[in-house]
Parts: structure tokens; C-alpha cells; sequence
């Protein structure tokens, strides 16, 4: 059996994808996977990094608004289309998944063109373009938010890494605090702004350093592989410990007691799978899917949320120092967190994708 994937530009698209195709690859070693991506995305170094064959086609933004741009699309997603079309053929695919993105759409139409089988899976609470047009040329639709509104659709949750989804947070803690150069017995704060990191989250974390270490707080700070820190905490202790970039999550998540980070579909489903409590800060852009992503976790005990203008140093003293302080407190609201969480999506997505491809 053969299977494309396409889901490429950002974590949030690829991430779901090579979770499934983990699920997939578990469900049948000798299953044929292909994922398909862009040459500007995220996926020309996570997709070889995981093992899987990666085939591009060329970009194309849709706009979403009548501008000049527009009059290009026509010729050149007509182009996209034609070279996913020659990749279905090429490797005989039996079944194409779509999660969104730059590569969905002309993925969806080649195959619509070839007859092949169409898997939708939309992350987010409100539907992408790509997405919205791919789940109108199949009944096979799946999301990862119980209120996604689209045709046909079945609520699975989000494919999540095995190594994220299966972890045991506690157990690990020890070793992973160690693996980051922090302390094992310190309150330790995990921020991060998603796959490419966050100037207001990096600016308000960095500004309340000093306040967090005479705390007793140690920090974990991922900053984003594009982003600079003019001025870095000096040494000292409680460790404030800045990173580019980490490809261990489940480590960084394992080390921490509470997470300062974006509200993306992939990250809120992570953290209520191992169960750790985040302050919510929405991407203050789009179409304020992120605020609806982490507003059944707050809801439910799980989390706190704050608009990007209004986070600063002053609010993660005033509100999120007393929290680490509170080690009944971040409990329960880990236990909040966790009643949320979806562990099986991908095992659960695996299984209805084999068996729609072997009808």
C-alpha cells in the first residue's frame, strides 16, 4: 500500500503529518509513504530528518482578498496540480491525507483528477482555505477540535509524536532537567513561542528574568531559530537557560511546571496529552483560531490566557510567579489539563486511512 501526505509550510501542518506516518508505519511496515511539501516550508528539514521521502511541488499562496496577486494563481496552482498529479503516479498511491497548507490544495485536486481516495484532517477550530476546498471532494473528513465545522466530520484529535503522547511527564523530570543543564528540585518555567518563536513572549520573559530568579524560578527559553537576544540573562542561579531551537519537546515539556507559549492546535494538543498547565498567549493575527484552541482549556482548569498586548513583565510576576509558588495549585491544574488530552488520534487516524485505501 502507498500513501501521500500532504501537510507542509509550518510544525502545525507536518508535525500531524509525521505522526501518522509513524501511526502507519507501526500498522504495517511495509506501507509506502510519500509526503509532499514546498521547498520554502519547514518540511525540507523536518520531513528527511524523520526518515520519509519528501517530494515538492511548487508554492502557491492563495490570496485572500481580491488583490493583484490573484490573476497569477490560475497558471501557476494549474502547474502545483500537474506536479502532484505526477507524483500520485509516480508512486502509485492508493490514498492521499491532506492537513492544510500551501501543498493541500493541488495535492486534493490531483488526486480528485486520478480517483484517488481523499483523507481531510483540519487541526484547527475554524478550517483553512486548502482544507475548506478539500473536504467538499470527499466524505472522509477528520479534525482535530470537537467544534470544527466542516462536511462530514469526524472528531479524532490531533496526531501527536508517540514520544510526546506516550510520555510519562513525572518520571522523566529528573532527567530531563538534567538534559537542559537545570536543577532537579526548582519550580522551572518552559517558554516558547512555537516553531518560530515569539518577540513579545521572548521580550516580556526575558524583561522578568531578574524577578523570576530572586523567586527561586529556573527557566527554560526557546527563542525561535530566527531570533536574536540582544541582552541574555548573565549567569547565575536559579538557571535562566536560552535555546535556539529543540528537538526534544518531550524533554523540554518533561522539565517543566508550567509552559508560556503561543496557542497553536499542535501545541495545546501536546500539552494537555502530558498533562502541563500554560499560560495562553493567541497569535494576535489570522482569524483568532489560536484563542479558540486554548479556550476549552482554560474553560476546564487547564490553563490561563492573556492577549499579546497585555502580556509584559509585570503580568508574569503578578500572575504566574504565584502559580509556580503553588505546587497544589499547578497539580491541579495539570489534572485539569490531562481530562482534555488525546493520546491515540494517530493510531485512531491510522486505521480509518488503511481502511478507507483498501476499499
Amino acid at each position: 500500500m502507498r500513501v501521500v501526505l500532504a501537510g507542509g509550510g509550518t510544525a502545525g501542518h507536518i508535525e500531524p503529518a509525521l505522526a501518522l506516518a509513524d501511526a502507519l508505519r507501526q500498522q504495517d511496515p511495509a506501507i509506502g509513504i510519500t509526503c509532499l511539501g514546498t521547498e520554502r516550508g519547514l518540511e525540507t528539514r523536518l520531513v528527511p530528518a524523520r526518515g520519509y521521502e519528501l517530494a515538492l511541488v511548487p508554492a502557491v499562496p492563495l490570496p485572500r482578498a481580491l488583490t493583484p496577486q490573484l490573476l497569477a494563481v490560475p497558471g501557476r496552482l494549474a502547474g502545483a496540480i500537474n506536479a502532484a498529479a505526477g507524483i500520485i503516479d509516480q508512486v502509485r498511491a492508493d490514498v492521499l491525507v491532506g492537513f492544510g497548507g500551501y501543498v493541500a490544495t493541488p495535492a486534493y485536486l490531483a488526486a480528485r483528477r486520478r480517483g484517488v481516495p481523499i483523507v481531510v484532517h483540519e487541526a484547527n477550530p475554524r478550517p483553512g482555505l486548502a482544507n475548506r476546498l478539500g473536504a467538499r471532494l470527499t466524505d472522509h473528513v477528520f479534525t482535530g477540535h470537537p467544534d470544527t465545522s466542516l462536511p462530514n466530520a469526524q472528531y479524532v484529535g490531533i496526531p501527536l509524536r508517540r514520544e510526546v503522547a506516550m510520555m510519562d511527564r513525572l518520571s522523566l523530570g529528573d532527567k530531563a532537567r538534567s538534559y537542559f543543564g537545570l536543577e532537579s528540585d526548582r519550580p522551572t518555567l518552559l517558554v516558547f513561542g512555537g516553531s518560530q518563536g515569539a518577540r513579545s513572549i521572548n521580550n516580556a520573559a526575558l524583561q522578568a528574568a531578574p524577578h523570576l530568579r530572586a523567586a527561586g524560578i529556573q527557566v527554560l527559553h526557546v527563542i525561535g531559530p530566527k531570533n536574536t537576544v540582544e541582552e541574555e540573562p548573565p549567569p547565575g542561579d536559579p538557571q535562566y537557560v536560552i535555546l535556539p531551537y529543540v528537538d526534544r519537546m518531550d524533554l523540554a515539556y518533561a522539565s517543566a511546571d508550567l509552559v508560556l507559549c503561543r496557542s497553536g492546535a499542535m501545541t495545546c494538543a501536546e500539552l494537555t496529552a502530558v498533562g502541563l498547565p500554560a499560560a495562553y498567549v493567541p497569535l494576535p493575527h489570522g482569524n483568532g483560531e489560536q484563542r479558540l484552541n486554548a479556550q476549552p482549556i482554560v474553560q476546564a482548569g487547564g490553563g490561563l490566557m492573556v492577549d499579546d498586548a497585555d502580556l509584559s513583565a509585570a503580568w508574569i510576576v503578578e500572575v504566574l510567579l504565584p502559580i509556580l509558588n503553588d505546587p497544589e495549585r499547578v497539580v491541579g491544574m495539570s489534572e485539569a489539563a490531562s481530562r482534555l488530552g488525546r493520546k491515540d488520534a494517530d493510531v485512531t487516524l491510522a486505521r480509518k486511512v488503511l481502511e478507507i485505501a483498501s476499499r
